[in-house]
């Protein structure tokens, strides 16, 4: 097929174009180097069409979707302190841009795969989260939460414009790590971690360190996206697809000292210090996984201990 990946040049989207190369397929990649950096595609630069260029643009949107049999739409505003920074530039990218990109979709009756994220569920209290599950937000004035709303809003977007025809499927990401991370950090616990250990420096937990959540190696979501990019009895529903092992960040903290065998201390930091007074988190996230194993055929496959350690494999490689 001829896909198109939008934001392929980030760390989810270099890894699903390395997978669709792999398997045959022509794949384009659209993205604005805002955050993506060409490096993540080197291995595979010599076999894609790569189009620099911005989702907010709608004539680039439509020329290149024009030529595609399927899109997956991962290009959006990431991050919680890029969003802290900038919420009213993450707002419009991840709505006018996703709008863009499904309206040229339905035009062309080409199928498309959104990605989403568990920031979607907010700090609801139900445990696991599942895809039908109420969310829970706090207030208009908290920053945090317009990411959230915003990537709802996409999926609002999806499910009507599915109302009108189109083929639409959705995929949550749960906290994807792996080989490829930013290594600044951006937008990535672990990597922040990886990096403080490796440089001596101390590890910076914000607030107890007691907040949970399920981190899930790339390869795995990769799997996750493409199963409900191309699966017909995914058409039309949303995938929580993640790891339901739950760890303390604290603990992560910890495993990541050891697996570096770092002489970092671990210090505490407070979330006003990080993001200012108007910031709020969830204190666990664990994502009920039951659709997509019984619709997608889809479990996590590589725990923690393993990816991590195929995580520092690669970092080690960068910077020997």
């Amino acid at each position: 097929m001829n896909i198109l990946v939008t934001g392929g040049a980030g760390f989810i989207g270099s890894h699903l174009v390395a997978a669709l190369v792999h398997d045959g397929h022509r794949v384009t990649v659209l993205d604005n180097l805002s955050t993506g950096n060409l490096s993540n595609l080197t291995p595979v630069s010599s076999e894609i069409t790569f189009v620099e260029g911005d989702i907010l643009n709608a004539d680039l949107v439509e020329s290149e979707v024009r030529r595609a049999d399927l899109v997956y739409h991962l290009a959006a505003a990431v991050g919680v302190g890029n969003i802290m920074t900038n919420p009213l530039e993450s707002i419009i990218t991840n709505t006018t841009g996703t709008e863009h990109v499904l309206r040229s979709c339905h035009r062309h009756s080409t199928r498309v795969l959104l990605a989403s994220t568990s920031e979607i569920y907010g700090k609801t209290p139900k445990l696991p989260m599942a895809e039908d599950d109420d969310r829970i937000l706090g207030s208009t004035a908290i920053s945090r939460w317009s990411y959230s709303t915003s990537k709802a809003l996409d999926e609002h977007l999806a499910f009507a414009f599915a109302t009108e025809g189109l083929r639409v499927s959705i995929v949550r990401y749960f906290n994807s790590y792996g080989p490829h991370l930013d290594e600044k950090g951006y937008g990535s616990v672990i990597a922040n971690f990886i990096r403080q250990a490796r440089d001596g420096d101390p590890l910076t937990v914000h607030g107890d360190g007691l907040q949970t959540r399920c981190f899930t190696f790339v390869a795995d979501t990769v799997r996750g996206t493409i199963l409900a990019g191309t699966k017909d009895e995914a058409l039309g529903s949303v995938f929580n697809i993640g790891s339901n092992f739950e760890i303390s960040i604290a603990d992560l903290a910890r495993l990541i000292v050891d697996k570096t065998k770092s002489s970092s201390p671990i210090t505490n930091v407070s979330y006003e210090q990080r993001y200012g007074t108007s910031f709020e988190d969830t204190r666990r996230r664990v994502p009920s996984l039951d659709r997509a194993r019984e619709v997608l055929g889809y479990t996590p496959t590589i725990n923690l201990a393993e990816g991590l350690d195929r995580t520092l494999a690669w970092w080690n490689l960068v910077h020997a």
